[in-house]
């Protein structure tokens, strides 16, 4: 990927999807093939890690929604990372901050997936 260079990892809640560079025309497609052969399971969390970002254009966007649709139908959660002000003000004006969580920081969403994971679990018991 021209641009942009992305790194998947596993964590103790799912999936980090890090993006460094510029997410754009050239470079969305790639993100959005990379996002559909990442494996998510029932109850895991997918974290788009944009603490890299230096671009986003409306086919990065594009590739947010599909990251999304993934998660959805993998009965996933998705949460973003590290939003650039630019890239969280795009996302207010279309409404998607409204299905896609913003954290500061990838740990910061794996810590709050874990807390939420555990007050459901100690409700269910």
């Amino acid at each position: 990927m021209t641009g942009l260079t992305s790194t998947v990892r596993g964590v103790d809640s799912g999936v980090v999807f890090e993006l460094a560079g510029r997410l754009d025309h050239h470079t969305a497609p790639e993100v959005r093939r990379t996002l559909a052969d990442i494996p998510l399971t029932a109850g895991q969390l997918l974290i788009i890690d944009l603490s890299g970002l230096t671009f986003c254009d409306s086919s990065g966007i594009a590739a947010f929604v599909a990251a999304r649709n993934h998660a959805t139908a993998a009965d996933a959660t998705i949460a973003m990372a590290a939003v650039p002000a630019q890239v969280a003000r795009v996302l207010r004006l279309i409404g998607l901050d409204r299905v896609l969580s913003a954290y500061p920081t990838a740990q910061a969403a794996s810590e709050e997936w874990t807390r939420t994971a555990h007050r459901h679990r100690d409700h269910r018991q």
